[in-house]
C-alpha cells in the first residue's frame, strides 16, 4: 500500500473515446493537433529569386504589348489609322522593354538564347521564350512599316502575325508564376489567365485613349471598357477562391499590408477607368478629350499596380509556412486506424 504523500500520483491516461463500428472499434485521441511551426521559422519553400522591378515590368510590359498588337489589327481593319499606328508602336516599344527587363534579371542575354535550345511544350518558361523570339519580329515589322510607308503588304501581314500571338503572349506569364510551388500563384492557376487577359486588355485601351484623338479611338474605348469588367470580374473570383483554400486563407497576402494597398489602390483606378470609358462615350465635344486622357492614365496605372501586387503577393506566401502547410494538412483526410475487438 502506497502511503498518501510519500509518492507522487501518477498522472491520469489521455482521455480516448472508444465507439464500434461492424463489429471493430476505433480509438479518437483527445488530444488537439498541435501547432504546426517550421524549423527555425525558415520558409518551406525557396522564395522566387526573381528581381524588383525587372520581372514585375516584365509581366506588365509583354500583357500591354500583346494586347496592343490585338487593338492595331482592330483599328486597321475598321479604318481607324491613328489608333492603328499608336498601338503597333506601342506593342514594338513595349516588348522591346519587356525584353530589356527579362534579360537583366536573367543577368546574361546568352541565357535567354540557351533556352531557345530546346521546345518543351510542357514547360511555360520555353513556351514563353519561344513565343518572344517569334512575336517580337513581327511586331517590329508591323510598327516599322506603317511608320515609314515601306512593303505595305509585308506590314499587313506582320500586324495580323502579331494579333494572332498577342494573346499568348498577353497571358502567358500567367501560366508562367501559377507552375511554381508559390500557394498563392499557384492556387490561382484558374482564374489568373483572365486577371491577366483583363488588366493587358484595359492597359492597352487605356494607352490607346490616351495618345489618340477621341474621334478614332473608339475601338481603344470598347477594349478599355471590355477589359477592365473582365478584369474585375477575375480579380473578385481569385480572392473568393482563394479566401476559400483549406487550413489557411491563401487571400490575405493580397488583402494584407502594403500589398492589400497596392491592389485596392489598382482596384480603384480600374473602377475608375471604366466608369471614365463610359463617360467619354456618352459625352461630346472638348471634354471628351480630357476624360479620355484621364481615363487612360487611371487604367494604364492599374494594370501596372495590379501585376506588382500579384507579385509582391507570391513573395509574402512563399516566406511564411503557414501559406504551404495549413491547406495541405486540411486537404489530407484524416485517417482512423482501426483496432481489434475489446478484450
Amino acid at each position: 500500500m502506497t502511503e498518501t504523500g510519500t509518492q507522487p500520483t501518477p498522472p491520469p491516461a489521455p482521455e480516448r473515446r472508444r465507439r464500434r463500428r461492424g463489429g471493430r472499434s476505433a480509438e479518437q485521441a483527445m488530444v488537439p493537433d498541435v501547432e504546426f511551426t517550421s524549423y527555425y521559422g525558415r520558409p518551406v519553400i525557396k522564395e522566387p529569386v526573381w528581381k524588383e522591378p525587372d520581372v514585375p515590368a516584365y509581366l506588365f510590359l509583354g500583357g500591354l504589348a500583346g494586347a496592343s498588337s490585338v487593338l492595331a489589327a482592330a483599328a486597321q481593319l475598321s479604318g481607324h489609322r491613328e489608333l492603328a499606328r499608336v498601338s503597333k508602336v506601342a506593342a514594338l516599344g513595349a516588348i522591346s522593354l519587356s525584353g530589356v527587363a527579362l534579360v537583366h534579371d536573367l543577368g546574361r542575354p546568352t541565357r535567354f538564347l540557351n533556352m531557345l535550345r530546346v521546345f518543351k511544350p510542357s514547360s511555360p518558361m520555353s513556351v514563353g521564350s519561344w513565343l518572344l523570339a517569334a512575336y517580337g519580329p513581327v511586331a517590329g515589322a508591323a510598327a516599322l512599316s506603317d511608320v515609314t510607308g515601306i512593303l505595305p503588304s509585308a506590314g499587313a501581314a506582320a500586324t495580323a502575325g502579331a494579333s494572332l500571338l498577342g494573346p499568348a503572349i498577353a497571358t502567358y506569364t500567367a501560366a508562367l508564376i501559377c507552375d511554381t510551388a508559390v500557394p498563392a500563384w499557384h492556387e490561382g492557376y484558374r482564374q489568373m489567365p483572365y486577371v491577366f487577359a483583363g488588366s493587358a486588355a484595359s492597359a492597352a485601351g487605356g494607352l490607346g485613349l490616351l495618345l489618340t484623338r477621341p474621334a478614332d479611338a473608339a475601338p481603344a474605348r470598347d477594349l478599355a471598357f471590355l477589359g477592365a469588367a473582365v478584369e474585375l470580374a477575375a480579380k473578385r473570383q481569385l480572392i473568393s477562391h482563394l479566401a476559400a483554400t483549406p487550413g489557411q486563407s491563401l487571400a490575405e497576402p493580397y488583402e494584407e499590408g502594403r500589398t492589400g494597398t497596392v491592389l485596392r489602390t489598382a482596384e480603384a483606378l480600374t473602377a475608375a477607368g471604366l466608369a471614365g470609358t463610359l463617360l467619354a462615350t456618352a459625352l461630346r465635344g472638348r471634354s471628351v478629350r480630357a476624360v479620355s486622357v484621364l481615363s487612360g492614365t487611371a487604367l494604364v496605372a492599374a494594370s501596372a499596380l495590379t501585376r506588382y501586387g500579384i507579385f509582391k503577393a507570391g513573395q509574402t506566401s512563399a516566406r511564411d509556412p503557414k501559406y504551404v502547410i495549413r491547406p495541405q494538412r486540411a486537404r489530407t483526410p484524416r485517417r482512423r486506424r482501426p483496432t481489434g475487438p475489446p478484450p
